[in-house]
């Protein structure tokens, strides 16, 4: 066992390369309790531990620590940190505010940080203190799902093992002494996953659901219609690593003991990576796993966070799941990264570009959970579109127009994009070879953007194409838009192919000048027969002047382990169907641009000049 451990921590400093980019200090091997000082000391359900204590307790709270089980009758132990409103009175309840996830171990959230002494997570201190949530009456409590932490089981992803650890966090939080049985979730990322599955749950004892930038079907993070994704094996890795994690030497001996769990359950690491293998989005192992269909009828208040641009958790499946809400919704929609609300970029500006996260998180929970009447009137949706204008809406997507554009058809080689690398050398620019991506990161951690495409990669492909040529893909352009209109909720393509092999559909804005965005995109594994794909959800405004390009061909640019056929694909009846707006109508709101929204830019403007129009955006030109 120990050198199966040892492993483990090897392969984790390669997870590490790419699972700590957010901040969090690197792997710093077991760990241990500083030598010559004076113990801080771990809480227990009955001897609760204040910041002067212990300074990893977060001021103005008291901690505890408890065990539970899940509610799947599998013996899985639940680990939980609570820390309760030091002032609280004796015998006084408060509503809870609840996060479980992989990330709360003692020692670290992906890999150890280099502590002295064990305490609670600092993963969501920036909330705790942004919205002063001791001083306003709420406890906070921090679940490890199974596999994790202090917790045992094998840990599954987002599937029936962690939906039965959500459904017995809620229902021990609602029951504890100190509860009032209001419960509200809080979390990003992995933890905000968690959130949509309690939403699923439908547990009276629940609340409200704020949940930043989550993965709304499990599937689509790791492959795209049948397509791996470069984390295919790289998440089950960081997973993986995450769970091995040593405890703190001062952990309590219960606690010691549950995270150790793999050393006597190595199967759980094994059967965690093997269900990552399996491709068929049908199986019953993506089917419990699908959070957008599984939300249908549910109706827990909501509050989500959706980043358009983002390369981590993409809004895939994001329309899916709003429809199939029926309760009350809160968002906020934009052109970010995978960052937090109430984040800052290095120069201090917010990385969402909106004021007052932690008010208006507050006032939600104060809302639903103490039945406070808010006394700011906030917008159901606040929602940054691509100009870096923010607008207000009852809801997302506001459509004022559903059109389906007829692309026609085309032949292309799925090739990975070699021949298009061709046209570019042949054109006196030597094109490198298509970088194979590397990926080994989690939901919290990821590459903040992509590979850029090889400079002049498309205009070089376009001539070939005027040539006559074949090539790795083909374009279909639009007429010129004569009024400013918005590409909102989530395009889809249709089309007949002839041939096998794997497909990319990509949406260009074309400037007058030449000059292109590539602002959605997606890809398929394609057979012969119909074919119908959904993009990512996004929120995009041509301006007057501006032509839409879509781009059908084999996968050449951004993170998927495609393998080319080598085939000739034929492309027939090709239908785009896109929801549109009028900006004209928007109702501003407060908000600044996001700083990502530049970097996107930068990283995905081409060259690729308007060729010869065959449809319209805007039939009949009336939205």
């Amino acid at each position: 066992m120990r050198a199966r451990r040892a492993a483990v921590r090897a392969a984790s400093a390669l997870v590490a390369t790419f699972a700590l980019t957010a901040g969090l200090s690197g792997f710093a091997g077991p760990a241990t309790a500083a030598s010559g000082t004076a113990p801080s000391p771990a809480a227990t359900a009955t001897g609760p531990v204040t910041h002067e204590e212990n300074d990893r307790v977060p001021e103005g709270s008291v901690w505890t620590q408890h065990y539970f089980p899940s509610a799947d009758d599998s013996g899985t132990e639940l680990h939980a940190d609570v820390l309760l409103p030091d002032s609280l009175p004796k015998g006084k309840k408060v509503p809870v505010i609840l996060s479980i996830g992989p990330y709360f171990a003692h020692s670290g959230q992906t890999g150890p940080e280099g502590f002295t002494h064990a305490g609670p997570s600092a993963r969501f201190q920036d909330f705790i203190e942004g919205a002063d949530l001791f001083d306003n009456g709420y406890a906070f409590v921090m679940v490890d799902l199974r596999g994790f932490g202090g917790s045992t089981g094998c840990l599954d992803w987002g599937g029936p093992g962690e939906q039965a650890d959500v459904k017995a966090a809620v229902a021990w939080a609602a029951k504890q002494p100190w509860s009032t049985g209001a419960v509200g979730m809080y979390g990003k990322s992995y933890d905000a996953v968690t959130g949509l599955i309690g939403n699923n749950l439908d547990q009276r004892a629940l609340k409200a659901v704020v949940a930043q930038e989550p993965v709304w079907d499990m599937y689509q993070y790791i492959y795209s219609n049948g397509v791996p994704r470069p984390n295919v094996t790289g998440t089950a890795g960081a997973y993986n690593s995450i769970a091995t994690m040593e405890p703190m030497a001062d952990d309590d001996p219960h606690y010691q003991a549950n995270a150790r769990y793999e050393d006597t359950h190595p199967e759980c690491l094994t059967e965690n990576s093997a269900g990552y293998r399996i491709a068929d989005q049908r199986d019953e192992h993506w089917t419990s796993r699908d959070l957008a269909k599984l939300a249908k009828g549910s109706d827990t208040p909501l509050f989500v966070t959706q980043g358009f641009i983002e390369n981590n958790t993409k809004p895939e499946e994001m329309e899916e799941y709003l429809d199939n809400h029926h309760g009350v919704e809160r968002g906020w929609l934009g052109q970010w990264d995978h960052v937090r609300g109430g984040d800052r970029v290095g120069d201090g500006r917010l990385a969402m570009g909106r004021e007052g996260w932690y008010a208006e998180t507050l006032s939600f929970y104060d809302q639903y959970l103490k039945g406070i009447k808010p006394s700011v009137r906030y917008p159901a949706y606040a929602v940054e579109d691509s100009t870096g204008a923010w607008r207000a809406q009852r809801t997302w997507p506001v459509v004022e127009r559903s059109v389906g554009l007829p692309l026609g058809g085309g032949s292309y080689v799925d090739d990975g994009g070699a021949s298009a690398r061709a046209a570019l050398t042949a054109s006196g620019t030597p094109a490198p070879k298509r970088a194979q991506p590397s990926g080994t990161w989690d939901m919290e951690n990821a590459p903040a953007t992509e590979q850029a495409p090889p400079e002049g990669l498309a205009e070089a492909q376009l001539k070939s194409l005027r040539a006559g040529d074949t090539t790795s893909s083909f374009f279909v352009w639009s007429r010129p838009v004569k009024r400013d209109v918005r590409v909102t909720g989530t395009p889809r393509i249709s089309l007949k192919a002839k041939g096998e092999g794997n497909i990319m559909l990509k949406l260009y804005d074309v400037a007058p000048d030449g000059s292109a965005v590539m602002f959605d995109e997606q890809v398929s594994l394609v057979e012969s027969g119909r074919l119908s794909v959904d993009l990512k959800s996004t929120d995009w405004t041509l301006t007057a002047g501006h032509v839409l390009a879509v781009e059908i061909g084999s996968i050449q640019t951004g993170s998927w382990r495609d393998t080319p056929s080598g085939e000739i694909i034929q492309v027939s009846g090709a239908r785009l169907e896109l929801a549109l707006d009028d900006p004209a109508d928007d109702i501003a709101t407060q908000g600044d641009r996001s700083p990502f929204l530049d970097t996107y830019l930068s990283q995905y403007t081409v060259r690729l000049p308007a060729g010869p129009p065959s449809f319209s955006v805007v039939p009949g030109g009336r939205l």
